[in-house]
């Protein structure tokens, strides 16, 4: 709040300056019209000394001094109204002077509402990290998140033949509590009619059921459910069972976005963006999550401060015709330097952020067709630890590695 009391009291100093000048008029110093006086009596004089020296005649002179004295009388009324204001209307000053002053104090006020955020304290970095961290620390449960939520709209009802078939799924699953599939298949059909408590709960009785053998998919599954029962809230408990999904799998898109989507709730959209970014950049362009980020990303780095555009959807950036027009009139060595240009670029960005597999192949292949093959095979070796648990990915990235001749 200090920053703002200084910078209120720099413009009003600053519009009471002017206003005041504005009011004052031209005081202190010489009215125009008395300088003009001077100038013409000045004027007379060297009349009478050229008259002397012979350099005008009689009547030329006379004409001189006529216009000369109209001058005088011209400056001498216009100096006896104007006063040492110089003629300047009071009105006009006045006016001036409180558009000047509304203008300051008014367009301040309306670029800090447009630009700024009322209400929010000034802190410096750290404080805004620890209270962020306080924030995720000390941010209602699921159940106080439950409480708080509005009741819920009524939804299409299935047929009564689903409605048999859920009635004797819960039943079952109620005689046979520990039974796997049923807990899975229960699960999922309360997340069908929208009863996403019921659904968060029958995964959690599954989570239990299966121990140690319980995979990624059912802890962001169950986090899943708790966050739609939420209303999009990220309770500690659902955080909870994202960091175990990440545990068993750090590169599960489902949990990241998830904790993207945690982290600008409890004040942290640096963390989010890059967690958002780093998603988005991988791909593949498909992803569930890849909408929803596209949606949410822009306004998220806005409020990091970060300079953001969005990457191009559906496919790689390739040259543009600005880069094959001047291609082609390049010699080969040129165009040579140009390739390895963006074959640079390009290795350096998803060695920073990410990206596609089709990206990688092609950074692999890139490196092939300049003869860098050590340089393709680092980077062959790096891709296989980024999509080792995606084999589709892996493939993609196989044939860059191929076409390059670094697979053993």
């Amino acid at each position: 709040m200090l920053f703002w009391i200084i910078i209120a009291a720099i413009a009003l100093a600053v519009s009471g300056i002017l206003a005041w000048a504005l009011l004052r008029g031209r005081t202190g110093g010489e009215p125009p019209a008395a300088f003009d006086l001077r100038v013409y009596r000045d004027q007379l004089k060297e009349v009478d000394r050229d008259l002397a020296r012979g350099v005008i005649g009689a009547e030329d002179a006379d004409r001189t001094r006529a216009e000369i004295s109209r001058r005088i009388l011209n400056a001498d009324a216009q100096l006896k109204k104007g006063g040492e204001t110089g003629g300047q209307p009071k009105s006009l000053g006045r006016i001036l002077a409180a558009v000047t002053v509304l203008g300051m104090i008014g367009g301040s006020l309306f670029l800090y509402l447009d630009l700024g955020t009322p209400g929010y304290g000034d802190f410096g970095l750290k404080a805004r990290i620890a209270l962020a961290d306080e924030t995720r620390q000390n941010r209602p449960d699921q159940a106080a998140a439950e409480a708080a939520m509005p009741p819920a709209m009524p939804q299409n009802q299935p047929d009564d033949r689903f409605l048999t078939l859920m009635k004797q799924l819960r039943e079952a699953v109620a005689q046979r509590p520990n039974d796997i599939q049923g807990l899975r298949l229960l699960a999922r059909n309360e997340a069908t009619l929208g009863n996403f408590k019921a659904s968060y709960e029958a995964q959690q009785r599954l989570i239990e059921a299966k121990g140690d053998q319980a995979v990624a998919s059912d802890y962001t599954d169950l986090a899943d459910a708790m966050i739609l029962t939420a209303g999009g809230y990220v309770s500690p408990e659902a955080e909870a069972a994202l960091l175990q999904a990440l545990k068993l799998d750090p590169r599960n898109g489902v949990a990241r976005y998830y904790m993207g989507l945690m982290f600008v709730q409890v004040g942290r959209p640096d963390a989010s963006f890059q967690t958002w970014n780093r998603l988005l950049r991988e791909g593949p362009a498909d992803a569930p999550w890849i909408a929803p980020i596209r949606a949410q990303i822009p306004d998220v780095a806005q409020l990091a401060g970060v300079d953001f555009s969005l990457p191009q959807a559906g496919g790689l950036k390739g040259p543009t015709a600005a880069d094959m027009q001047a291609a082609g009139e390049m010699s080969a060595e040129e165009r040579q330097d140009m390739i390895r240009g963006m074959v640079a670029n390009l290795s350096e960005r998803l060695a920073t952020e990410g990206g596609a597999p089709e990206e990688w192949a092609r950074l692999i292949g890139a490196y092939g067709v300049l003869g860098e093959t050590e340089r393709a095979r680092e980077i062959w070796t790096e891709a296989q630890q980024v999509f080792a648990d995606k084999p589709d990915a892996l493939a993609l990235v196989r044939s860059g590695a191929e076409r390059a001749g670094v697979l053993q």
